[in-house]
């Protein structure tokens, strides 16, 4: 795992670990080895560590990540690299991350090849830097600067990492040559100077003030998380305490947070975001068996805000797009509106103006659908509306080349009932941008009964292609993410009814770690698609909505939405929705007090008797009812496994990754505790039927022990 090789009077300590060379215990103990042999060794008189491959030590072995940790530690490894003799020059190319990079603040010198990136990501996993990175980083870069390097998790450049002190040279040619002759420009100085743990923090006198700073910062930007806090704490303690005191201290908050629940949810989460992308169909077809096929250009149809915020993921990954709108006018308001969110990006340095205009170059607006003959890809953004959209994909079944992929992008519908209007239906799906889609990560791409592996193959491979977080689900109606988020929808609308109000509501949600509360989300994306929505629904089953609607089809409806829409409070865009705000499209949301009149008199027309909701009736009834709802997304395949549906709640619906997703987060609960709720509301709401409690969470409770989250899986449901 670590090469060691003498050339003249340098000794190489070349880690080969592939293909990260992560810091697994054999890394560990060969660097070890490795020093103690260099510094015994007479004709050695200074030591080179590098990475073999494309990269330094990224940090962690994650095979390790929840099982006992084996000597010798980093720490103890860190020590002796430090104490060396003989001076250690660590030479950085690709990514020093982690335990990487705090192998090369043990060491005496750091060079690094110009492309390099450093960092500690720790933080995103729940923890901090635990093998003295906490209190080394800041006696090279000063307080303020490692405070927002270590709370961010961010990587930073060679050439910043230069600036900030901690890199001494930056490497333009052969890195291990020129780290050789380095090593032997420095040999036989000093080197008490250059061990770390003998430098104070030069800016320890206002470690209070950035202590202070820094920790508002964090609790504004990481709302809830624990680490980010810890990390400030163990950075304070680098400069307030002796160096010794300081490394017990940032031991004992390490423990503090590897033992914690959000450091669970946290390195479930890591994993998850490397499972959801891995699919697999019922028929065995999966990602590894089967071949994407190649997309070099794409059709958008519908210039409204979703489309054009589709055509913006294509253009700037630099696959050309044609975007069509029946109505001249809406289509060169839609061109112009993406040419300024792009200026935009480029205002906040995420593109530059070349980027910009290289984007523009390669988008097309049209009027016609026969336009579209020739793309790989069609994916179609208009109104949520079943008769429209078979309209539209029976039109381009002929338009469009056999080869052509036919895609939807609706939220709810089934897409076999869209495929059927097709006589391709192996090669039609759905692709669920979340709005706005340029910039939510999420793509939940959906399979029909006929929908081919080639097919499923595509879709997930342009999702990453355009930078998406991409989970496969399964048809029905809603998919996941909203066929869940329903549920917490209907709940937080009855609990209006019943003595809520939405700030209520969202405080608690948005307490618990929510991004946004449901009430707020409606107002941003507009109460009139909801309402039109319920319209369609309704229409189709020959049903009349009115204000005095109780249960529709034997369900428990509230009209309360409808009226909100009937006195255009429509939300941000109008100024007003669940709540005010000072002018249309402004984000600030204020409590209404017409809305409490609205509902107060809702409530008295329907002789509905309001009573105080405590907060965790709300946690309750808003996501117990979505669990639930997952296990049976889970029970009928719409979903391969629970990670699908945590990261699909993360990405797409702002679920706190620190609590890991509504599945984690029920397995930390108890899988007896949300069952036993579950039925509880049940019995006292029996005409909300999506309380019926899931038959895969029954069996699940039913077990003397929890049942381990990877063990939910459909494979493992067989056995139950």
């Amino acid at each position: 795992m670590v090469d060691y090789i003498v050339d003249g009077n340098i000794a190489v300590l070349e880690i080969n670990n592939p293909p990260v060379n992560a810091l697994s215990i054999h890394v560990r103990e060969g660097l070890l080895t490795g020093i103690q042999k260099a510094n015994q060794d007479g004709s050695v008189q200074a030591i080179v560590i590098i990475g073999k491959g494309s990269t330094f030590p990224s940090g962690a072995d994650i095979r390790e990540f929840g099982k006992p940790p084996k000597e010798p530690w980093l720490t103890a490894v860190g020590e002796a690299i430090e104490a060396s003799e003989k001076p250690v020059i660590s030479a950085l190319h690709g990514t020093a991350l982690g335990g990487g990079l705090e192998v090369a603040l043990f060491s005496h010198y750091r060079i690094a090849d110009e492309r390099s990136r450093v960092g500690f990501p720790e933080v995103k996993l729940g923890l901090l830097p635990g093998a003295q990175g906490t209190i080394r980083l800041p006696r090279l870069t000063g307080l303020a600067v490692a405070m927002r390097i270590i709370t961010s998790g961010d990587h930073i450049n060679a050439p910043e990492a230069l600036k900030y002190g901690i890199l001494d040279k930056l490497i333009s040619g052969n890195l291990l040559q020129e780290a050789k002759t380095f090593a032997k420009s420095v040999i036989g100085k000093p080197l008490d100077n250059r061990r770390l743990s003998k430098i104070a923090v030069r800016d320890a006198a206002t470690v209070d003030k950035h202590f202070d700073e820094a920790l508002a910062e964090v609790k504004r930007k990481y709302k809830g998380m624990i680490a980010p806090v810890n990390c400030l704490k163990s950075i304070r303690g680098s400069a307030k305490l002796p160096f010794v005191e300081a490394a017990r201290l940032e031991a004992a908050l390490f423990r503090e947070l590897l033992t914690s629940a959000q450091s669970a949810a946290l390195r479930y989460s890591f994993f998850a975001d490397r499972s959801a992308p891995r699919w697999k169909l019922p028929s065995g077809a999966s990602i590894e068996n089967t071949k994407p096929d190649i997309i070099k250009s794409v059709a958008v149809i519908g210039a409204g805000t979703m489309g054009s915020a589709i055509a913006i993921c294509f253009i700037r990954v630099g696959i050309p797009v044609l975007l069509v709108e029946q109505n001249d006018k809406l289509l060169q308001n839609a061109l112009k509106n993406i040419g300024q969110i792009l200026q935009g990006s480029v205002k906040l340095n995420r593109i530059t103006a070349d980027q910009r205009k290289q984007s523009l170059q390669i988008l097309r607006g049209e009027t016609s659908l026969d336009i579209v003959s020739d793309v790989d890809l069609v994916v179609e953004a208009v109104f949520e509306n079943l008769k429209l959209k078979q309209e539209i994909f029976a039109r381009l079944d002929k338009i469009c080349k056999p080869s052509a992929l036919l895609c939807s992008n609706t939220s709810t519908l089934d897409i076999d009932k869209i495929a059927v209007a097709t006589n391709r239906p192996g090669k039609v799906a759905g692709m669920h941008f979340f709005a706005p889609a340029h910039i939510m990560k999420l793509l939940e791409n959906v399979y029909g009964t006929h929908t081919s592996p080639s097919t499923v193959a595509t879709i997930m491979d342009i999702g990453k292609r355009i930078g998406k977080v991409s989970v496969l689900v399964r048809t029905c109606d809603g998919f996941v993410a909203n066929r869940m988020n329903r549920m917490v929808g209907n709940e937080a609308v009855f609990m209006l009814e019943e003595g809520a109000l939405p700030q209520d509501v969202d405080r608690v949600l948005e307490d618990f770690g929510m991004a946004m509360g449901p009430f707020r989300v409606t107002d941003l994306s507009g109460s009139d698609v909801g309402w039109r929505i319920r319209q369609e629904r309704a229409k189709e089953q020959g049903i009349q909505l009115t204000y005095e609607t109780r249960f529709v089809n034997g369900e428990r409806y509230s009209s309360l939405p409808d009226r909100l829409y009937e006195l255009g409070r429509y939300g941000q865009k109008t100024g007003k929705g669940w709540y005010r705000y000072e002018k249309p499209f402004a984000r600030t949301a204020y409590p209404d007090p017409e809305i409490t009149d609205v509902i107060n008199s809702h409530c008295r027309s329907l002789g509905i008797e309001r009573r105080v909701i405590p907060p965790q009736e709300i946690i309750e009834r808003c996501l117990f009812a979505a669990i639930n709802e997952g296990f049976k997304v889970l029970e009928e395949g719409v979903a391969e496994k629970p990670e699908n549906i945590d990261i699909i709640w993360q990405y797409g619906l702002g679920f706190p990754r620190y609590r890991g997703g509504p599945m984690f987060y029920a397995s930390q609960v108890g899988l007896k505790t949300i069952y036993e709720r579950v039925c509880y509301y049940y019995d006292a709401f029996p005409h909300s039927s999506y309380w019926a409690p899931s038959d895969l969470l029954r069996k699940l409770a039913s077990h003397s022990t929890e049942v381990p989250i990877d063990q939910w899986t459909s494979k493992e449901r067989s056995r139950l």
